[in-house]
C-alpha cells in the first residue's frame, strides 16, 4: 500500500468512526449506488411534460371565471407562478388564456395533458421511492393497484400543493400586514405544516405497504425543509443556471430555466428520502475505498440485490468471501 491510499484509508478510518460525518457520507454513497440521479432526471421530465399543459388549463379557468375581476385573476396567476422563481414572469408572459370558441378546446387539450404528465410524474415517484427503499419487485403494487395509487398521489399531492399555495399566499399577506418577524415566522411555518403534510401522505403513498408511515416521517420533514429552503433560495439558483441563456437560446432559456428547476426539487427531495432510508435500515457507516466492507455494506449490498426479485417464490441470496471491518 503506497502513500497515497494510506492517506485515503485514513480518512475513511476518520469518516466511520464520526457518526455525523459517517450519517452524510452513506446517504451521499446510497444515492450514487442507486443511481438516484437517474431517478430525479425521469421525475423531472414527467413534470416538465405536465407543467404546461396545467398552466393552460389554469389561464383559461382563470379567463373565464374570473373575466369581470382582472385584478384578481393576476393576483391568483402571479401567485401560482411564485412558485417559479426566476422564470415564474417568463412563463407569465409567455401562456396565455384563450377566449371564445378555442377556450373550450384549450381546456380540453390543457386536461388531457396535465392528466398524462401528472400520471407519469406518479408513475416515476412510485418506482423511483420504491427503488430508493430497494422494495424488491415482488412486493411492488401491479396493475391495477399501481394505477389506483397513482391516482390517489396525484389527488392527494395535487390538492395538496394548490392548498399549500393558497395558504403561504394568505400567510405572506399576513406577514406583510404584522409588523416585525412575527409575520415572517408565520408564513414560513404555515407552509412548511402543509409541505410536511402532503410530502409524508404522498411518500406513503408512492411506496409499497411494507414502508411505513414511521419510515417515511425523517423524509417528509426533510423535504418540506429543503423545498423552504429552495423557495427561498431558488432566485439565486435559478438565475445562475440561467446565467445569459435566454440570451442565447431565446425561448428556450424558459425550457432550461424550467427543467432546472425541476430537477433540482427532484434531486433534492430524493436525498432526503435516501436519508430517511439510511435512517430507518441504520446503513452507516459506510466505506468509502473498500476493502474492508463494514457490516452495513454488506448490508446495503444484500438490500440492492434482493431488490431485484420479481417473483414471491424468487430468492436472492448474497454472499461476500470478505470479512466486515469492525464499525
Amino acid at each position: 500500500m503506497n502513500a497515497a491510499e494510506r492517506l485515503l484509508h485514513r480518512i475513511d478510518s476518520l469518516q466511520r468512526g464520526r457518526p455525523w460525518l459517517a450519517f452524510p457520507v452513506a446517504v451521499q454513497k446510497k444515492f450514487g449506488d442507486d443511481q438516484a440521479g437517474n431517478l430525479a432526471a425521469l421525475l423531472a421530465y414527467f413534470a416538465f411534460v405536465s407543467i404546461f399543459p396545467l398552466l393552460l388549463v389554469l389561464v383559461t379557468v382563470l379567463g373565464v371565471v374570473l373575466r369581470s375581476d382582472p385584478s384578481l385573476q393576476n393576483r391568483v396567476l402571479n401567485s401560482a407562478l411564485a412558485q417559479f422563481p426566476v422564470i415564474g414572469p417568463q412563463l407569465r408572459n409567455n401562456v396565455h388564456s384563450l377566449v371564445g370558441s378555442k377556450a373550450g378546446i384549450a381546456l380540453a387539450v390543457g386536461i388531457i395533458g396535465t392528466f398524462l404528465g401528472a400520471r407519469g410524474v406518479a408513475n416515476a415517484a412510485q418506482n423511483a421511492f420504491n427503488t430508493v427503499w430497494e422494495v424488491p419487485f415482488s412486493e411492488r403494487p401491479g396493475f391495477p393497484f399501481s394505477w389506483l395509487r397513482s391516482f390517489a398521489l396525484i389527488l392527494v399531492v395535487g390538492i395538496g400543493l394548490i392548498a399549500t399555495t393558497i395558504l403561504s399566499g394568505l400567510a405572506g399577506g399576513v406577514g406583510h400586514t404584522i409588523t416585525g418577524p412575527a409575520g415572517t415566522v408565520a408564513a414560513v411555518a404555515v407552509s412548511l405544516i402543509f409541505n410536511f403534510g402532503v410530502f409524508w401522505a404522498g411518500f406513503r403513498l408512492a411506496t409499497a405497504r411494507m414502508i411505513t408511515w414511521r419510515d417515511h416521517l425523517l423524509g417528509a420533514i426533510l423535504t418540506a425543509i429543503v423545498w423552504q429552503i429552495l423557495q427561498t433560495a431558488g432566485g439565486f439558483i435559478v438565475e445562475h443556471q440561467l446565467s445569459h441563456a435566454s440570451s442565447l437560446y431565446g425561448v428556450f432559456g424558459i425550457v432550461l430555466g424550467l427543467i432546472a428547476w425541476l430537477y433540482l426539487q427532484a434531486e433534492a427531495t430524493l436525498y432526503a428520502v435516501e436519508a430517511s432510508v439510511v435512517h430507518a435500515r441504520r446503513l452507516w457507516p459506510r466505506s468509502l475505498f473498500p476493502p474492508p466492507l463494514t457490516k452495513q455494506d454488506r448490508q446495503a449490498y444484500a438490500l440492492y440485490a434482493e431488490r431485484e426479485e420479481r417473483r414471491p417464490d424468487e430468492q436472492v441470496q448474497v454472499r461476500t468471501d470478505e470479512e466486515p471491518s469492525p464499525s
